[in-house]
């Protein structure tokens, strides 16, 4: 392979849903992929089966899928650089772990869950809250730097239960390059010996990631800020291998609406808005909702996702996914967090659906509502209309349900004000008025009504919002010569000399 080919991997853990931060960090990940006309994969990381949740991996190729964020290699595509499981991988780790302690970069440490405990006890009493196992406390512990080597030998024959500790050098300077951040610098005294081997014979994310990310030659790895504090290890572990480390490149953190701390899963139905792609159901039974089952478009959900974090240095908002691959650059994602904004993100989805063809949104409305029985001519003309005061596909149902059914309720603000003492009889007027109007389309009917108040000499105020009422119940809508257009003129009729009679009758109360 080329050392120039990109290949990236978005390599989430199987232990819940996946986060709308996750889904940005696969999207990022994607862009660069394409950008550079790399590969994209998806590995699933499920080295910690004490936190897996049942149906969690499915969930994320699912949400992936509905995004649009296609895999190149990965879980049901293949490739050769697979299993894209770790769990799948897992024999492979061990030779890894003692490799390293063959070169005196890692040790077995025999201590017992209750023995690290009772240090950490200890250490409190001592005014010591965080205790590390780490250079200093290590020469108390027992590992295989502190027994006698036949006792070490003795204890892995009898099979002993250890893990293999990572042997973090002492005051070195570990520093990486980071592309969104810039240079990092972190000093090993702040850093603990993390156990890379568990003693269920599974690796730990460190050993396993890496191994994983040299062994699948990926050349950049883009995550989450939250593991920034990993990358020190990782580097190390690249050099205690003699192998060369990927570029870094940490992503800014979603934060809450008014940017106090990180946005998490349970924010968002508290906020009401979703911080999932799509709906998530606990074993427990507790329900979280997501941006598809709330009715948005997977390209709307992508590009606000594309926007927290990421400035394409242009006034362009709106991007096609091909248009996103185009304008990305790590470069100008910044490193300072970003504020979701619930309203920005229903901005974009009413940008997608008046983008969307009349077609296409009457085929959705159909899908969501399949007990209409309208010609789907009508309803893509029912959407054309409804389409600029919608936000979501629901929205021309709910907003628009006179166009299904008459009226069974009327505006009463437009009742109050509009409807006048000689209201009924203007109607009346323009009702016979409309039954000469042949053909009955837009432009005639609109024709006719500018002829009518200039023969009545009536203000606009004076008869369009009563007409709107008798035949929708609302006080504000679409053109009404375009809705009278579509219902017909039958319907149109009908419903004005019904309604007349039930809104003076209201009015009367």
């Amino acid at each position: 392979m080329s050392e120039n080919k990109v290949r990236v991997r978005f390599a989430p853990s199987p232990t819940g849903p996946l986060h709308m931060g996750g889904v940005r960090t696969a999207l990022y990940n994607y862009l660069f992929a394409k950008k550079h006309n790399g590969t994209f994969i998806l590995r699933i990381e499920d080295t910690d089966q004490t936190r897996f949740v049942e149906g969690a991996e499915e969930y994320i190729l699912d949400a992936l899928k509905w995004c649009g964020i296609t895999p190149d290699e990965g879980p049901n595509v293949g490739g050769e650089y697979g299993p894209y499981k770790q769990s799948s991988r897992k024999e492979m780790y061990k030779p890894y772990a003692e490799e390293l302690v063959q070169k005196g970069k890692a040790y077995y440490a025999f201590d017992t869950a209750e023995e690290l405990t009772e240090m950490r006890d200890q250490a409190k009493k001592m005014k010591m809250p965080n205790w590390q196992y780490n250079g200093v406390t290590r020469s108390s512990m027992k590992n295989s730097l502190t027994l006698p080597e036949d006792e070490v030998e003795r204890r892995l024959q009898n099979g002993d239960p250890y893990v293999i500790r990572f042997k973090m050098p002492r005051n070195e300077d570990v520093r990486f390059e980071d592309i969104i951040r810039g240079w990092v610098v972190v000093n090993t005294n702040n850093l603990d010996d993390k156990v890379l081997y568990k003693s269920d014979g599974m690796p730990t994310y460190h050993l396993a990631n890496i191994v994983d990310d040299h062994t699948m030659e990926i050349t950049h790895v883009i995550r989450g800020e939250e593991w920034l504090p990993s990358a020190p290890l990782h580097v190390l572990l690249y050099e205690a291998f003699g192998w060369n480390a990927p570029k870094f490149a940490h992503c800014p953190l979603l934060l809450k609406p008014d940017g106090n701390g990180k946005l998490s899963k349970r924010d968002g139905d508290r906020l009401g808005f979703p911080v999932f792609p799509t709906d998530w159901t606990t074993a427990e039974g507790e329900k979280y909702s997501g941006y598809r089952e709330n009715g948005y478009f997977p390209g709307a959900f992508l590009n606000m996702l594309a926007f927290l974090g990421w400035n394409p240095g242009t006034e362009q908002e709106i991007f096609s996914l091909e248009e996103m691959v185009e304008a990305f650059s790590l470069e100008r994602v910044s490193k300072a967090g970003a504020k979701f904004d619930a309203d920005k993100t229903k901005w974009y989805q009413q940008q997608y659906l008046r983008a969307a063809s009349n077609e296409k949104l009457a085929q959705m409305l159909k899908e969501e509502n399949p007990e209409l029985s309208q010609p789907d001519e009508y309803l893509a003309s029912v959407c054309e209309l409804m389409k600029e005061r919608a936000t979501f596909v629901r929205d021309i149902i709910d907003e628009g349900d006179y166009f299904f059914n008459a009226p069974t309720s009327f505006d009463d603000k437009t009742l109050r004000k509009k409807w006048k003492d000689d209201t009924a009889e203007i109607m009346t007027e323009w009702i016979n008025r409309l039954e000469k109007i042949d053909p009955f389309d837009a432009s005639a009917i609109e024709q006719s009504f500018k002829s009518f108040l200039e023969e009545k000499e009536k203000g606009i105020g004076a008869v369009l919002p009563a007409f709107r009422l008798l035949i929708t119940g609302k006080g504000m809508g679409p053109s009404m010569f375009e809705i009278s257009a579509l219902l017909g003129k039958e319907t149109t009729l009908e419903r004005m000399k019904i309604n007349i009679e039930r809104v003076n009758e209201l009015k009367a109360i």
